[in-house]
């Protein structure tokens, strides 16, 4: 009996001492599926439709997917979609969904959904604007089909449908995508390779997705935005940085895996660091100074002509990246070194003279009223444009009013359109990745649809719209360029916003990742964690 007894105690223990060792290794393992993200700004606006804010847009990557997407050889190829065809005449697009697509709800992707989104969508993005003017009917014709029929023949239908950045055509269930294109979708139900934990979601702290199990992949290896959004960890948690050294610290000591974007000044330092990989980004930003046209002084196009004068880019550059080496001086509107590169009027721009910016000012009636200048202090390189802004208006002797907020907060206020006084705005800077600002239908900057259609600070031109829309139904490549040279030189007349810049980022992970995806957005499914 004893014999016996001490067998099975002894059974018993050996079971358990496996157990323990057992679950140490799950731990373990656990540990290891998560990869921990540190992003370039605090999430706190969720609908990627509602706002162009690239951290939104990548949120929406991470929960939500598209009917087609941009690979790396910047191929447009289906992604939600199984198949298409086009009829004879161009005029009428049918798209097929793939089998087993699911929300994470557990409900069905369909053809009502992916139709009701395109028409929010079509109500905020650039390209989706001259999509939806264009088209005749957008119609469901089974479950897993729908059609979108042309008013006339469109060489950009794909290229709508496919594009890579803000606003990102996202498929969203039918019920959230017919919320108002104006005011935010109340969450996150999506189709994409991630799930977005909403109870974990601490704003200004961290941001929690999980493995979305019943995610169907494409058969395609995964390049840029397309092919198989395979995901190879559990669990991933942005963590919210915003001091650059102790994120770089983090990094460096292993407390987290990939630093979306660091600083130019950390590069030298980060690339000599033991156990850190560090690649610089082949497609640059374009750094903007956008006024509002709907208040004084900026209502007056004389005023936003004295900005063009006002600027330096060598001392935005110098100020937000430093390393001549990341950046240069360019005043394209559509990109230096794209085929609508162009100099035509850029003369203000690259002639500094504060002098002459004065008198404008005061042709356009200002008599020293403040100007309310937003400052993302917690996004470096927009941070030092505002310090930059604000030091350069009042050498032009204006009245600057510098407000510091954090950028998610000036993605929201940006959205209002009340006048300074009542806390509106009068001038703000971002800056957007080349794929937005390319050609005159991706770049929703230089739209001049007035309150209705334009971006934040709503110019309106209908001169400037019209030849966008122009622009977009033109199919001969001489015509296109000899007309974003015009639509260049109307802009530099009506000014909907001021270049200052040209940079290229970089990303830096530590080198336990593989399969990290290298693009303007960081997308986080095909990372092993070794």
């Amino acid at each position: 009996m004893v014999n016996r007894r001490y067998g099975v105690s002894r059974a018993v223990s050996l079971a358990l001492a496996a157990l323990a060792v057992l679950l140490t290794a799950l731990a373990s393992t656990g540990e290891a599926q998560t990869l921990k993200f540190v992003p370039h700004a605090d999430l706190k606006n969720i609908d990627p439709i509602w706002t162009t804010a690239y951290i939104s847009r990548n949120h929406g990557y991470m929960v939500w997917d598209t009917l087609f997407a941009l690979n790396e050889k910047l191929e447009i190829t289906p992604q939600m979609v199984e198949k298409y065809k086009v009829s004879g005449d161009g005029l009428t697009y049918t798209f097929t969904l793939r089998q087993g697509l699911r929300f994470h709800d557990g409900s069905p992707v369909t053809a009502k959904d992916c139709v009701a989104s395109i028409r929010r969508w079509g109500k905020r993005d650039g390209m989706g604007q001259k999509l939806i003017e264009v088209t005749a009917s957008i119609d469901v014709v089974n479950e897993n089909t729908f059609k979108l029929v042309l008013k006339e023949k469109y060489g950009l239908v794909l290229e709508s449908l496919g594009k890579l950045s803000s606003n990102v055509p996202f498929m969203m269930p039918e019920r959230l995508a017919k919320t108002d294109p104006f005011k935010q979708v109340p969450d996150s139900i999506g189709s994409g390779p991630f799930k977005f934990v909403k109870d974990e979601w601490v704003p200004g702290n961290k941001v929690v997705y999980v493995k979305n199990e019943t995610y169907k992949p494409r058969s395609e290896p995964a390049s840029l935005a397309a092919g198989g959004k395979v995901v190879k960890v559990d669990r991933v948690e942005w963590i919210y940085i915003p001091d650059q050294v102790t994120a770089q610290s983090a990094l460096v000591a292993g407390e987290v895996d990939y630093f979306e974007n660091p600083q130019h000044d950390l590069f030298d330092s980060l690339d000599k660091s033991p156990g850190i990989r560090t690649a610089l980004l082949s497609l640059g930003q374009q750094g903007w100074l956008r006024p509002n046209h709907l208040w004084p002084p900026f209502d007056n196009p004389k005023a936003r002509q004295a900005l063009m004068w006002i600027v330096n880019q060598a001392d935005y550059m110098g100020a937000a990246i430093g390393n001549p080496r990341f950046w240069q001086i360019c005043a394209a509107l559509f990109v230096c070194g794209t085929p609508y590169e162009s100099d035509v009027g850029t003369e203000a721009v690259l002639g500094q003279n504060l002098d002459k910016a004065k008198q404008l000012m005061k042709e356009a009636g200002y008599q020293g009223e403040k100007i309310v200048l937003m400052d993302p202090a917690d996004i470096p390189q927009l941070h030092s444009m505002a310090l930059v802004t604000a030091q350069l208006l009042r050498k032009a002797g204006l009245n600057v009013d510098l407000q510091s907020m954090d950028w998610s907060t000036l993605t929201s206020r940006r959205a209002e359109k009340k006048s300074p006084k009542e806390g509106g705005w009068n001038i703000f800077h971002t800056y957007w990745v080349t794929p937005d600002v390319f050609n005159p239908t991706a770049n929703i900057g230089v739209s001049g649809g007035g309150k209705e259609k334009a971006w934040f600070g709503w110019p309106e031109d209908k001169r400037l719209e019209d030849m966008r829309s122009e622009w977009a139904r033109t199919t001969d490549a001489a015509s296109k360029k000899n007309l974003a040279v015009q639509i260049q030189k109307r802009a530099y007349e009506v000014v909907p916003y001021v270049p200052i810049g040209q940079w290229y980022d970089y990303r830096a992970y530590r080198d336990n990742l593989e399969g990290v995806i290298l693009a303007p957005v960081p997308f986080l499914w095909n990372i092993t964690k070794r």
